[in-house]
């Protein structure tokens, strides 16, 4: 063997040691130590079992829930992506039509209404986990009427999630559907505790997560 054949060798082997394998274990072993949520895909437990994930949409049905935006790929994970339509397509128009047309009919109320764009507009990515505060803020209507909930309550509530953008300069004001939704369910377990209310239904042990029986499979 030549001799700058073995020095090529040589150098091939250590730089893949160094840029496939070390330097790859040093840099998880680093995430698992300063962001492990982060590192494990930032999941939420409730009593040790998972329910979903902040960076994920999932869907939620009925008035009782917060809503995330509408999705090209139906919020499956394993199609992320966008419908490709652009600004002059009409075929996006009739999308939108359609979206603000069922809206309406479950709400009269947005007839004739401006509506934030992110109520019927899909994202890039079809599982963006937020809304905008604007949206989160009129969903509370319906949501706080379905739950026989004060609206102010469940506008402080929203308040509460709003994260503002990064650094406080990149990106926007959003709220996280999933971490929202959750603490709504907080809401009327504690309403129903002081009721006298908050008893298991029978035949229905496990349904009462934020999931709920309202919830479609993402």
């Amino acid at each position: 063997m030549s001799h700058p054949l073995a020095t090529a060798l040589r150098f091939t082997l250590i730089t893949w040691l160094l840029c496939g394998l070390g330097y790859p274990l040093v840099e998880v072993a680093i995430n698992q130590v300063l962001f492990p949520a982060q590192a494990n895909g930032s999941l939420i437990r409730v009593q040790g079992r998972v329910i979903g994930s902040r960076l994920i949409e999932q869907a939620f049905t009925g008035p009782r829930w917060f809503h995330g935006r509408p999705s090209a790929v139906h919020m499956n994970p394993t199609q992320s992506g966008a419908s490709n339509l652009g600004p002059l397509s009409r075929r996006l128009a009739r999308h939108l039509a359609r979206r603000r047309a069922r809206l309406v009919a479950q709400h009269p109320s947005l007839a004739g209404r401006r509506l934030p764009a992110d109520m019927i507009t899909s994202s890039g990515s079809g599982l963006d986990p937020d809304i905008s505060p604007a949206n989160a803020y009129l969903q509370a209507r319906w949501v706080a009427r379905a739950r026989d909930v004060p609206l102010a309550r469940l506008r402080a509530l929203v308040g509460r999630h709003i994260q503002g953008p990064w650094l406080g300069l990149f990106g926007q004001a959003r709220v996280n559907v999933l971490a929202l939704n959750l603490a709504l369910s907080r809401v009327g377990h504690t309403r129903r505790a002081r009721m006298g209310m908050d008893r298991p239904e029978r035949g229905h042990r496990g349904r009462r997560s934020v999931r709920g029986h309202e919830r479609t499979s993402g």
